[in-house]
């Protein structure tokens, strides 16, 4: 079963119905980075979806991924200022500390970013503009806090950022598979910290029968969150790949 198949179960309709993949896709189409937003309440069935769907990734994945509602002071810190406005709702991504956590953190904080666009609401990455507060949060032994996502109805939709193009973050060329190049332009609409895109795809042919490998690549960056961004990007991928039959390899 493909990671992306996996992702399909993971998010699924009030009714317990995979979300189609052009949903998806125009979801992700749809997205830009909110950092302004109205003052307007989530109304309890959207709530219920989300803290559901919480629920079941953290599960999945043993992330301890937390939804926190109607509190309006993470946002308001010394760095946040004049960057966000009227946050009053967020993601905390927390989880155990180890190898691959925050390529986790951006692979399954993903998910909740398209299911809340699919939803109506507007979201935001967050690796420094916020602050912890006391109370609105749980740590088990051994986890830690890798970054927020801010959540509400933004005062826009957002504005579509610069890219790079597919032959700059991918092996892309006259014989690589259509699939593969609907992945790589499904990544480049992921979000990044400050729109950095490190990172790239590699297209291995299939050998003997078996099926063809991609290997993702994170590159060098002094602002950091690359790991995170290849997790967001990676999901991405699978996205825009239509379920084709590929193996990740490293």
């Amino acid at each position: 079963m493909t990671s992306v198949h996996r992702f399909q179960q993971l998010l699924q309709t009030p009714e317990g119905q995979p979300i189609d993949r052009h949903v998806l896709l125009q979801a992700i189409q749809a997205r830009h980075s909110v950092r302004r937003f109205l003052p307007n309440a989530i109304d309890r069935t959207t709530i219920a979806i989300l803290q559901d769907h919480v629920n079941r990734i953290n599960h999945y994945s043993g992330l301890h991924i937390q939804l926190v509602l109607n509190e309006p002071k993470a946002f308001r810190g010394i760095f946040a200022y004049g960057t966000f406005k009227q946050v009053s709702n967020y993601f905390v991504m927390a989880g155990p500390k180890g190898e691959g956590f925050k390529e986790r953190i951006g692979y399954y904080g993903e998910q909740l970013v398209l299911l809340s666009q699919i939803l109506g609401l507007n979201t935001c990455w967050a690796g420094l503009s916020y602050t912890k507060i006391p109370g609105t949060y749980v740590l088990e032994s051994g986890e830690a806090i890798s970054c927020y996502i801010a959540l509400g109805k933004g005062e826009t939709s957002g504005v579509v950022r610069k890219s790079k193009t597919p032959e700059q973050v991918s092996s892309i060329n006259d014989h690589t598979p259509e699939w593969f190049r609907q992945g790589v332009e499904a990544a480049l609409l992921a979000p990044t910290a400050i729109n950095q895109q490190k990172f790239s795809f590699e297209w291995i042919p299939a050998i003997s029968g078996a099926r063809p490998q991609v290997k993702a690549h994170k590159g060098f960056s002094l602002v950091g969150y690359t790991q995170t961004d290849l997790g967001i990007a990676k999901l991405h991928f699978e996205i825009g790949a239509d379920k084709k039959l590929f193996d990740w390899t490293v």
